[in-house]
């Protein structure tokens, strides 16, 4: 029997972290174990109840949360995890992974997980360009993290431009090839 293959999936604080509820959904559908890591931000745009009750696992909404069982999420998940997918991997998102910041789940997870990190970038156009967000993104590939996007489409503040979270069945094709199952 096949072994199930589980991931973390870590959500930023942008407008896009509704998207990462049909994510969410999908991996569960494919068979996949998930497990939701929240940052304040993200709890603003979407609840945890919601990943809760996509994939029957408590979302991880801070650094020193103790599960039922005892453990420490950031440490037990980060093990369990044969794959990281942060989306939307915001600007302060990218700008903590490349500092090796552990102020937040999100974060703190991309430092305890031993697994495959795949980040999926959105943010403002201007946020996107910044020469900032850049040496951060170059940083993180660099270190061998797995970025998807943004790509050019409509953007929360009205117009199209470069910033835009890929769709996420792009993220879970992408994320199943990594897994190494198939779409």
């Amino acid at each position: 029997m096949a072994m199930t293959k589980n991931v973390l999936l870590g959500v930023g604080g942008g407008i896009a972290a509704y998207k990462a509820c049909f994510l969410a959904s999908r991996l569960v559908q494919k068979g996949v174990g998930v497990r939701v890591a929240m940052t304040a931000g993200a709890q603003e745009y979407v609840v945890a109840l919601t990943f809760e009750g996509l994939t029957g696992k408590k979302a991880i909404l801070s650094t020193t949360q103790i599960d039922a069982d005892g453990s420490a999420p950031h440490i037990a998940a980060g093990k369990a995890a044969d794959l990281y997918v942060i989306a939307p991997a915001t600007a302060g998102v990218l700008s903590r992974l490349a500092a090796g910041a552990a102020d937040d789940p999100v974060s703190l997870l991309a430092l305890t997980s031993r697994c495959p990190l795949l980040v999926c970038p959105a943010m403002n156009d201007a946020m996107w360009l910044a020469a900032a967000t850049q040496e951060n993104v170059a940083r993180l590939r660099a270190r061998g993290v797995h970025v998807l996007g943004p790509v050019e489409g409509h953007l929360a503040e009205g117009y199209d431009a470069i910033g835009r979270m890929v769709e996420p069945e792009a993220i879970l094709a992408r994320a199943l090839q990594l897994l190494g199952m198939p779409a």
